[in-house]
C-alpha cells in the first residue's frame, strides 16, 4: 500500500516551475516526501552544498518497455549469457557505484551521502529497486530507481564492462513487461537514452500517463525472488 500523502508534503502546481523545470527548493528527503514527489511528477536533483532542488521539467524522457532497442551486440551477449542478471541483490552497492561513476562535464556527484541514505530507506520499504549485471559473481553494471503503481522511475546507472548497464536496463524492461508496467521514467533527454528507445513527451502528457499508472497497486516489496 502506498504511503499516504501529508498535506505539508504537497508540491506547487507544475505550471509554477521555471523554464528549466525547477519547481521548488528546500525540505528534506524523507520517504514520505520523496514518494509524494514522484506521485506528483517531481524528482530531486541537486549538488553538494545546494539546497534540495525539486524538478518537474517541461519535457520528460520515458521508455515504453516494449520499445527498448536491443542492439545486435547486446543481443549476442544476452544469448551467450555473458552477464548474470539479478534484481535487488546489491541495492546499496549499486547506488554507491552510481555515485562513484564519472560523468561527462560533471565534477563530483549529485548522489550525495544524504541522497544515498534516502533511497536506501526507500529500498528497505520496498519502493526502490536495483537491476544488476554480474560477471563471475562480480557486479559490473546496474541501475536503480523507484516503483509506484505501474511506473518505474529510473534514477541512475553505472557500467564497468561494455553493455553491462544496457543489460541491466534490458532486464528492467522485461520485468516491466511481465508486470504490466506502463512506462519507465528516464527524466531528462540524453542521446544514450534515445538510442535505447526512450522518447520525450510534454509535461501534460506525462502527468496524464503518471496518474493512470498510479491507479494500480504498488509492488512494494523486495523483488529478488520475482
Amino acid at each position: 500500500m502506498r504511503i499516504k500523502r501529508h498535506q505539508h508534503f504537497t508540491f506547487p502546481s507544475p505550471e509554477e516551475a521555471d523554464e528549466n523545470g525547477l519547481l521548488a527548493y528546500g525540505g528534506d528527503l524523507s520517504s514520505e516526501r520523496l514518494i509524494t514527489a514522484y506521485e506528483s511528477g517531481v524528482f530531486p536533483w541537486y549538488e553538494l552544498g545546494q539546497p534540495i532542488l525539486w524538478w518537474n521539467p517541461p519535457k520528460r524522457m520515458i521508455l515504453y518497455p516494449n520499445e527498448f532497442k536491443l542492439s545486435k551486440s547486446l543481443r549476442q551477449k544476452l544469448k551467450k549469457e555473458t552477464f548474470e542478471l539479478k534484481i535487488d541483490k546489491a541495492f546499496e552497492e549499486v547506488i554507491q557505484q552510481c555515485a562513484a561513476a564519472p560523468r561527462k562535464d560533471q565534477d563530483g556527484t549529485w548522489i550525495t551521502n544524504e541522497m544515498q541514505k534516502a533511497y536506501i530507506d526507500l529500498h528497505n520499504l520496498g519502493f526502490a529497486h536495483s537491476f544488476e549485471a554480474y560477471v563471475n559473481d562480480e557486479l559490473v553494471g546496474g541501475l536503480y530507481g523507484i516503483s509506484l503503481g505501474r511506473a518505474f522511475f529510473g534514477e541512475s546507472m553505472f557500467s564497468h564492462v561494455s553493455d553491462s548497464s544496457k543489460a541491466a536496463f534490458y532486464h528492467l524492461t522485461q520485468f516491466a513487461l511481465k508486470n504490466d508496467f506502463d512506462f519507465i521514467d528516464c527524466q531528462l533527454y540524453t542521446s544514450h537514452l534515445s538510442s535505447l528507445g526512450a522518447k520525450e513527451i510534454d509535461r501534460a502528457q506525462y502527468l496524464e500517463k503518471l496518474n493512470r499508472a498510479l491507479d494500480h497497486q504498488d509492488l512494494n516489496h523486495n523483488w529478488s525472488n520475482l
